[in-house]
């Protein structure tokens, strides 16, 4: 089964660091947890990261789907690209306009925080940039869920991170993953870290992207 295409533009956050990334075009994926879609159903079924959603790597005997459980939805077992289709927040083909630290000085004039070095700027956050004022346009060419902690090295460094490099030349993953790790956390909320920090290793989406054009015949616009 092949995941339906969408034409769909929709809204994405993301900080000022990972903009810069992004414009650097070293940021070509992004992870987001993967929360419950039912949280009182998931607090019933004593939902947490390590069992309330798992997978099963055997190929089920009508297909060849990888399939997983969600028990915040149910005990069942749904094929991981019917559960990508249906509960995904992004799909592949949607274009993602990108929602950054901006501010407005004048009509039709739009700052951001990214490639700015003005002070005193009184800079409003991404949350709340209309999507006039976006400037950078994403396509989704792939999602997927694994887990936080099983990132790839050529990950680590799609994610936008800076290779460390060791004293001899090679790869330093122990470093870059640190870094990595570091930034994670970052982005979460204090109370949120014990549930979805690194150590947590929780399930996340995995966003893959590219830069595009602003479309001209994008559909159903999401604010």
């Amino acid at each position: 089964m092949k995941i339906r295409p969408s034409n769909t533009m929709k809204p994405i956050l993301f900080n000022t660091e990972m903009v810069r990334a992004i414009l650097d075009d070293r940021k070509t994926v992004t992870r987001r947890v993967l929360k419950p879609h039912n949280t009182r159903k998931a607090k019933r079924c004593e939902y947490l990261q390590g069992e309330g959603l798992w997978f099963d790597d055997e190929i089920n005997e009508f297909d060849k789907d990888t399939h997983i459980k969600d028990y915040s939805i149910s005990s069942c077992w749904i094929g991981t690209e019917i559960y990508i289709q249906k509960y995904a927040s992004y799909r592949p083909g949607d274009i993602l306009y990108v929602r950054e630290t901006w501010c407005q000085p004048a009509t039709h004039t739009f700052w951001y925080k990214a490639d700015s070095s003005i002070q005193n700027v009184l800079w409003r956050p991404s949350v709340s940039m209309p999507r006039e004022a976006a400037r950078i346009f994403l396509r989704v060419t792939d999602v997927r869920v694994e887990r936080l902690q099983d990132i790839s090295d050529k990950d680590l460094l799609r994610e936008g991170e800076v290779p460390y490099i060791c004293a001899d030349g090679t790869f330093d993953r122990k470093n870059t993953k640190t870094s990595f790790l570091g930034m994670w956390d970052a982005t979460l909320k204090p109370k949120d870290r014990a549930l979805y920090g690194w150590e947590a290793n929780p399930w996340v989406w995995v966003i893959e992207f590219e830069r595009c054009e602003k479309p001209e015949d994008a559909q159903n616009e999401i604010d």
